[in-house]
């Protein structure tokens, strides 16, 4: 993790240019979401450069929604349909390549799931001058504030969920982990570590990513509001934090996943077996407490030790390599 000094002024816009921007969204079967998204950008004050618009294969009305949008939108629209439905991290993958095929400086990306608060573009830009891994913060779909566990353990590979929620003068704290509603990352840092993973499908895939921003650079959450949920998720409200309800793929992916993160750790030599263990375990345990208190039953536990049995199989595969960089040179020094 980079130190991130503290900072003498505020930042300044002065230098950001929003054409500069891709905004990446990635959606599935969720037509009446995205236009809510679509129609959130139109107000955008300033508006970015592209959009581009990743659907997981949708079986609604997906298309149509996307072409009347696009006369108001006011940028230029990419839409792309994918065969198949990828999930979030296959969504991602494919949309960040085509922002960074197309040039675009920075990406931000986000999930059909949100309205963007109209200048949320230049709240973003005014941290671009210091930092080319950042994450705003968003309103739940209820109106309050969101608590977003920025930061990892990192020899667990889990998140910590007591990090402090409030900000100092300066504005912003140091994070070592990523959320795809709403990172903002810089094309260099997209250079050296390579598009988000599609192997991972659903969980965890933005964590890693985010991670890997931070290996690269100061990484912050800044105290700046530029989304807002629309999709209400069944929760447990523990008054500091909530927990959200689940489902049985999610509960499969989170445990298969964490032998990607294994893998992830053992290509950089961070991976411990001891402490991710631990964190494996907790992680177990988190979703058995999500399933008796969230969603008042016990069925579901099937679906965590499928995901480790198969998890095993990833884990032990020494030919398994990350997801390579896109600067050749990067990838001759690894």
């Amino acid at each position: 993790m980079h130190d991130v000094s503290p900072a003498s002024e505020l930042p300044s816009a002065t230098d950001f240019d929003p054409s500069s921007v891709a905004i990446v969204v990635v959606t599935h079967d969720r037509s009446v979401l995205l236009s809510r998204l679509l129609k959130s950008i139109t107000s955008m004050d300033p508006h970015p450069g592209h959009l581009i618009i990743v659907d997981n294969a949708s079986s609604d009305d997906t298309p149509e929604v996307v072409d009347s949008f696009r006369p108001r939108l006011g940028t230029e629209v990419v839409y792309r349909r994918l065969e198949s439905n990828t999930g979030g991290a296959g969504g991602f993958s494919a949309g960040v390549a085509i922002a960074y095929e197309l040039g675009a400086t920075w990406l931000w990306l986000m999930d059909d799931d949100v309205e963007i608060i109209s200048d949320g573009l230049g709240k973003m830009g005014k941290w671009t001058p210091r930092f080319k891994s950042i994450q705003g913060r968003r309103y739940d779909f209820d109106g309050s504030e969101f608590y977003w566990q920025y930061r990892i353990a990192e020899q667990m590979g889990i998140p910590i969920p007591f990090a402090p929620a409030d900000f100092d003068e300066s504005g912003y704290r140091p994070m070592n982990s990523g959320c795809f509603e709403g990172m903002f990352i810089h094309r260099d840092i997209v250079q050296q570590i390579g598009l988000p993973d599609p192997r991972f499908f659903i969980y965890w895939d933005d964590q890693v990513y985010g991670w890997l921003a931070s290996r690269a650079t100061p990484s912050v959450i800044v105290n700046e509001f530029v989304l807002h949920r629309t999709r209400e998720i069944k929760q447990w409200d523990m008054g500091v934090r909530h927990l959200n309800a689940s489902s049985d793929s999610y509960r499969y992916y989170i445990m298969r996943n964490r032998a990607m993160i294994k893998q992830y750790y053992r290509a950089a030599d961070v991976y411990r077996a001891l402490p991710f263990a631990l964190g494996t375990a907790a992680t177990f345990a988190k979703e058995i407490v999500r399933l008796a208190a969230v969603e008042r039953t016990i069925r579901g536990t099937s679906h965590l030790w499928r995901g480790l049995r198969d998890g095993r199989n990833i884990a032990r595969d020494r030919t398994w390599m990350p997801m390579p960089p896109l600067d050749p040179n990067e990838r001759s020094r690894r």
